[in-house]
């Protein structure tokens, strides 16, 4: 296994996000992709975290399968929500034991409404982040919104309040977005700020346009005039698909040209969209 710190700074790595799957069949259906995607030999893996903690145990169960199972570096994200200092230490002691080295810490989402979030010593992802980093032993990466946080009053402060995570942070990946300008804006913004980190880009292909809309609203990503246009009102899935993939693909193109260290792909459990784009990109493969 290996330190994504270490990776990036050897140089661009491809990886893949995964969520943790509530059902036994979705488990088979996550392993099969974890093994079509493994053949591109990415450098790391990531598993998501839900609300509140609500899929910790999931999320660690699929962590340490990846660690054992396969030959691919995973990284577990882990949320300030709900959680206290004590709570942390113990899932951070459970990923040493297992062998696990990083660590995506995040904000994280508000429990379902109505539920009791429960009690919560972190205000912010910079708290968990320091409390990371004095557990050492672990690379540290960071979410970065290159459309501002839909949480932030301004795009200054947003933009300090992430130079603060990069500070102590090895690196960050950022939320999904369309136009590659966002990207390069963000990154020239920071590098004012005196921050050099490695800011690895979050593709998402659009394979089901509405469900991209509603997680773009969510994350404050704008799902463009043009792409919702090029889409059209096709109902056709297949089709809408391969628009998507033409589009995202352009838009790694351009995002690697422009000197980007590397791809993060959300995969939603599925490959296909993704190995498309590898193939399209001629990105190496073992």
């Amino acid at each position: 296994m290996a330190r994504i710190a270490d990776l990036l700074a050897r140089g661009r790595t491809f990886s893949f996000e995964f969520f943790p799957p509530k059902t036994d069949y979705a488990q088979l259906t996550l392993g099969r992709t974890i093994a079509e995607l493994e053949s591109l030999s990415p450098g790391f893996v990531s598993v998501t975290y839900g609300a509140g903690g609500s899929t910790r145990a999931r999320t660690h169960a699929v962590v340490e399968w990846v660690r054992k199972e396969t030959h691919i570096t995973p990284m577990a994200h882990l949320t300030c929500t709900a959680h206290t200092r004590a709570d942390i230490s113990e899932i951070l002691a459970n990923y040493t034991d297992a062998g696990v080295e990083n660590i995506l810490a995040l904000g994280g989402d508000p429990p379902a409404a109505g539920a009791d979030p429960g009690p919560s010593d972190y205000s912010y992802a910079l708290d968990l982040v320091e409390h990371i980093a004095s557990a050492d032993g672990f690379s540290i990466g960071v979410a970065a919104h290159p459309e501002m946080h839909p949480r932030s009053a301004d795009r200054a402060s947003d933009r300090r309040h992430l130079a603060e995570k990069l500070k102590r942070a090895d690196f960050a990946i950022t939320q999904f977005f369309f136009e590659a300008d966002h990207y390069f804006r963000m990154v020239d913004e920071l590098a004012s700020l005196g921050v050099d980190k490695p800011i690895i880009p979050g593709i998402m292909p659009v394979t089901n346009k509405n469900q991209v809309k509603r997680m773009a609203e969510l994350s404050g990503s704008v799902f463009p005039a043009w792409l919702a246009e090029r889409i059209g009102d096709s109902g056709d899935e297949a089709e809408v698909a391969r628009i998507g993939v033409e589009v995202a693909t352009e838009l790694c193109a351009t995002l690697l040209d422009g000197g980007a260290p590397g791809l993060h792909f959300f995969t939603m459990n599925r490959s296909n969209a993704t190995r498309e784009i590898y193939g399209r990109l001629g990105l190496p493969t073992s």
